[in-house]
């Protein structure tokens, strides 16, 4: 990674929200979400409890995307994180940023670990030029 792209996103570490500009899967139209992010290091993720939200599919299948914050712009790409253990530490990482949320996301997991709820949680490495 470049040691300015490096800066740049220690520079946004601390934020709570990103801007996320993803393109439609079908139209290719740009769409903004405002999302949790986390940094770890030079490595930026994505996490959501919901992979059915259409912010996930569109970059499933248009993983271009521009990230805005704190007056920076990054014109990234998105990748899907397969390895469960990457996935879990990403997802560990979110629940640590966002503590706030820890208790729902603590439920989510006890439901589905009871198989009352199918899991539908993602984790996304962004790599950012």
């Amino acid at each position: 990674m470049d040691p300015s792209t490096a800066q740049r996103l220690a520079k946004i570490k601390s934020l709570q929200t990103i801007v996320l500009t993803h393109y439609g899967r079908k139209s290719g139209k740009p769409y903004d979400v405002v999302i949790w992010f986390v940094i770890e290091g030079e490595r930026m993720f994505l996490g959501t409890a919901n992979k059915s939200r259409n912010w996930v599919r569109n970059v499933m299948a248009k993983p271009n995307v521009v990230i805005k914050a704190g007056g920076e712009n990054f014109i990234a790409t998105v990748r899907e994180i397969a390895e469960p253990s990457l996935q879990e530490h990403v997802m560990g990482l979110v629940q640590s940023k966002y503590w706030y949320a820890a208790p729902i996301m603590i439920v989510g997991r006890m439901l589905q670990n009871f198989g009352i709820i199918t899991a539908n949680t993602g984790a996304f490495e962004v790599f950012p030029q």
